[in-house]
Parts: C-alpha cells; structure tokens; sequence
C-alpha cells in the first residue's frame, strides 16, 4: 500500500507534480486556468480542473501530503507599499484563522483577490485538522518575499502540533541550472522539518568555489546541449539598473526563469544573435523534460511560474525521509 498520496494545489504545467512522480509518489493537481490544465493532460497529470476555493481535503479521500504553489504577486512588490500591505493584511488574516474565525467576508473585500488565494493552503490544512485527517507532511513554495507569510502560517502549523521549518533555497544548489530564488515552508506531523540539504555549490560570478563535497553547479550549457559556446544576456536589468543587462556564459546558470523568457537573448562569444530559447529549452532550465509537451496559450507564463521539478523533488525528498533525487534527473 502507497504510504503517501499527495494533493497540489495551483498545481500549473505540474512541477510539483512531475517531482511527486519521479520519487513515485501518486498525485492529482488542482487547477483552474484551462492552458495549464491543457499542458497538464498532455503530460498524463491527474487533474482536477476547478477553483481550489470550492474543494477542501474532503474532496480527496486518502491525500495526506499538501503540496502548492499560490499565486502571489502582489508579493512580489513586497518592497513597496502595495506588497507591504499586502503581507500585513494576509497576516491578519492568517491570525483570524488560527482562531477558526469566519473570516469569509472580509476575503470578499480585499483588493487583491491573489492575495486571499495564498490563504488556502492553511485553509486546507486546519480543514484537514478538524475534519481528523490532517495532512501528515505540508510544503509550500513561493518567491523569497513571501518568507514573512510561510512563518506566520508555521506558527499557526506549529501550534497544531506541526514540525515547520521555514527560509529560502537557492535552486542552482540542487542541480536546476538557474540561479531562481525561493522561499519555503515545510511542516511534518511526524519527525523534525528541516530545508532539504544542498548537493551543489552556491553560484558566485567568475568562480566556482565551496565545499568540494558538492557537486559543482550546472550550466545553461549543460542543460541544453547546444554544440557552440555561447553567452546568454538577461531580459531585465541588474544592479537595480534597466538598462544594464547581465550576461553569463554556457557555463554558468542562467538567470530566472520568467514568463519573459523569451526575451533573453544568446549571443555567440563575438556578439552574434543566435536563436531564442524554444519553449523546450526554457522548460529545461526549469528542469522539465526536454520532451514535455509544452503547447496551448500563454506557455512561457505557465513555465515561469512552475516549481522546477528537481528543486520539488528535493524539497519533498526532505519533508517525506525519502532518498534524495538522483542528481542524473530525466532529461528525455
């Protein structure tokens, strides 16, 4: 008898999904925007397509690991006075909850729908408590200015009886060949949470130095097998400047991965264009397949916003006391 039976919610072109699999562990999505339910079916993805507000735990009879992905960008911003505000209003929130308080008109009034939508993984989770099927294992990602929400709802987890373990994980140190950065919570039932230990060295810019027991980290190159040397320039800007670009070599990994992908150009070591990344390649970066069935509308967004699958794969690895994903991860 499978021992874990995991439900995703905002489950998009499946990252979590695809890294439940690979550790072999059952999963069914929940989506609601019919392209990635598109992609998902595609890929041979359970899926249930429907608002994650009109089902609970109930619905899923047997799932005892709550995995998810909200939206958040209004989070994004936490910087400045929107995403500020936002933080602090979803804390409110969440404390509401804790105390099991119907909190289901003030959601109706909140500026940003999105916000209240980071809101139903906890919903889920005490649901699950009171209906005496608590979710043995929870693990939620989301970008690293979300890291505030992920503690207010450990505390809320904690005080359930819930082991939670929150921060930020760098993704090239688990093999993805991009330097995305993201912020984590996973709560246990049983056992200790703890963040999924690195298997690769932290990029730093013209170096690759660190603890010569990791593994070395992966290159664009690496990943996409283009057979000539190349440089890849970023489609924003850095050092808080957008007009400059940055740029990393073939060998280095690429920038984040965003629904703006497609706008990061490659250059050959003389400065010559060469193609755009494909869809396929994009998704490579992410670490899905290079054969996964990318199709239908607005692709580059639902690769962007995906979970990579190995950095899932890790970070359930982690939070389930499975053996950690093989560092040769599919690539067909």
């Amino acid at each position: 008898m499978q021992k874990f039976k995991i439900v995703d919610l905002f489950a998009g072109a499946g990252g979590w999904s695809l890294a439940s699999r690979h550790l072999g562990l059952p999963v069914v999505g929940v989506e609601l925007p019919s392209g990635a339910c598109e992609i998902r079916r595609a890929a041979g993805l359970a899926t249930v397509e429907e608002d994650v507000r009109k089902l609970g735990p109930g619905d899923f009879p047997g799932g005892n690991v709550l995995v998810g992905r909200p939206p958040a960008q209004t989070f994004t911003v936490a910087g400045q006075g929107r995403g500020r505000a936002a933080l602090v209003q979803v804390a409110d929130f969440v404390s509401r909850m804790s105390r099991r308080e119907d909190i289901g008109g003030k959601l109706v009034t909140a500026e940003d729908e999105r916000t209240t939508l980071m809101l139903e993984p906890l919903r889920w989770a005490l649901d699950a408590i009171d209906e005496d099927c608590a979710y043995e294992a929870i693990a939620l990602v989301q970008a690293p200015s979300v890291l505030p929400l992920w503690e207010a709802m450990g505390e809320v987890l904690a005080a359930e009886g819930y082991s939670v373990a929150c921060g930020r994980l760098a993704a090239e140190q688990y093999g993805v060949p991009q330097t995305r950065r993201v912020s984590v919570l996973i709560a246990r039932r049983d056992g200790d949470a703890a963040l999924p230990p690195p298997t690769h060295r932290a990029f730093r810019k013209g170096r690759d130095e660190g603890d010569p027991l990791l593994l070395p980290w992966v290159g664009i190159g690496e990943a996409l097998r283009r057979p000539h040397s190349f440089e890849a320039i970023s489609n924003y800007g850095t050092g808080g400047d957008p007009r400059v670009h940055g740029r990393r070599t073939c060998g280095e990994p690429a920038f984040t991965v965003t629904s703006k992908v497609s706008r990061m150009r490659l250059v050959t070591p003389l400065g010559a264009e060469l193609p755009r990344l494909t869809h396929s390649e994009a998704g490579q970066l992410q670490t899905f397949p290079r054969s996964f069935p990318w199709a239908g509308r607005d692709v580059a967004r639902h690769i962007g916003n995906a979970v990579p699958p190995l950095l899932g794969a890790h970070i359930l690895a982690t939070a389930l006391d499975l053996s950690a994903p093989t560092n040769k991860w599919p690539s067909g």
